[in-house]
């Protein structure tokens, strides 16, 4: 609960103030035989060495607590389910065994949705996440998530995010925690020598048009998301993720999140299809910590103490 209440307002800050007001109002665009024709026809922005140049700022085409994440009727059906905090994307996460949308009665995904992260937890690891909260999410604490809150990793726990992309190689930048990642594509090795990082350890590879990506050499002490989403994971992990630019505006990314140690299978997140901002830098959101739990803490405590003071409590 903490959690839901403060962070969609500090990440709108960040994501609406160098806005037009019709800006915040475009839905993102999604693969279409037409756009398919327009990619093949030269659309694509491309760099010095023939490959897609996926540089710029990239959002949703909507504001923190908007309905594009998932895309399609699979989103409207799971948006109309789901009941955990606002402005996330549902069959991203939630406590296991949670209501409809965040997980199934049994930790299970609803009927006629594919399964959330947290469904596809094994036993053990579904006994340690019962055992959290939203008070123990890490970026309360200023740390990252190894994953993101609306299902784009160089968005970590913020809406938006920048993408340097150059031939030597590929660096994401996150408006959240001055995160960025470094992400070579000379074909070089994981630097497997570097301690375990929040992050982890990047290297990228292009197959035709479409930019792979795979991270691992994590810490364990990272969620998958934010918002109070209990989403724990192992050293184990590893997230590939696939990116194609579809034209001049629409960046398309898919992911999938290996787990061994804590998943019965991977996890296939939802596809997004992002949109090209209107703006070409990001605005520095900075984190608190303790200063910003402290004023979750006060407003919860408020919160709580009005809906006891409502007649018939």
């Amino acid at each position: 609960m903490l959690k839901s209440l403060l962070m969609p307002l500090m990440l709108a800050v960040g994501a609406t103030l160098a806005l037009p007001c019709d800006a915040q109002t475009q839905a993102p665009q999604t693969w279409t035989a037409e756009s398919s024709d327009r990619a093949s026809n030269g659309s694509i922005p491309r760099m010095a060495d023939g490959h897609p140049d996926l540089s710029g700022v990239w959002w949703r085409g909507t504001d923190i607590g908007g309905g594009t994440a998932e895309g399609g009727q699979a989103a409207a059906e799971a948006a109309a389910s789901r009941s955990g905090p606002p402005g996330g994307p549902s069959g991203m996460g939630g406590p296991p065994g949670g209501p409809p949308g965040m997980g199934g009665p049994s930790g299970g995904a609803p009927r006629g949705l594919a399964p959330s992260y947290t469904s596809l937890y094994k036993p053990e690891a579904a006994a340690r996440a019962a055992e959290l909260s939203d008070e123990d999410d890490p970026t309360l604490r200023c740390i990252p998530t190894a994953f993101g809150t609306l299902g784009v990793r160089f968005f970590d726990a913020g809406a938006l995010g920048q993408i340097v992309s150059t031939p030597e190689l590929v660096v994401t930048l996150s408006e959240t925690y001055h995160g960025y990642q470094i992400i070579p594509t000379d074909g070089r090795p994981h630097r497997d020598f570097l301690p375990p990082s929040w992050r982890g350890d990047s290297v990228g590879h292009w197959e035709g048009d479409t930019f792979v990506v795979e991270t691992r050499n994590f810490t364990d002490d990272t969620w998958i998301f934010a918002e109070g989403r209990v989403s724990i994971h192992s050293d184990a992990l590893r997230i590939v993720e696939r990116y194609r630019r579809l034209d001049e505006d629409t960046l398309q990314i898919e992911a999938t999140i290996e787990d061994p140690e804590m998943l019965t299978k991977p996890w296939v997140a939802p596809t997004q299809t992002l949109r090209r901002a209107p703006f070409d830098h990001l605005l520095p959101l900075n984190c608190v910590g303790a200063e910003g739990y402290a004023i979750m803490q006060s407003v919860a405590e408020e919160l709580e103490s009005s809906a006891s003071e409502r007649p018939g409590n």
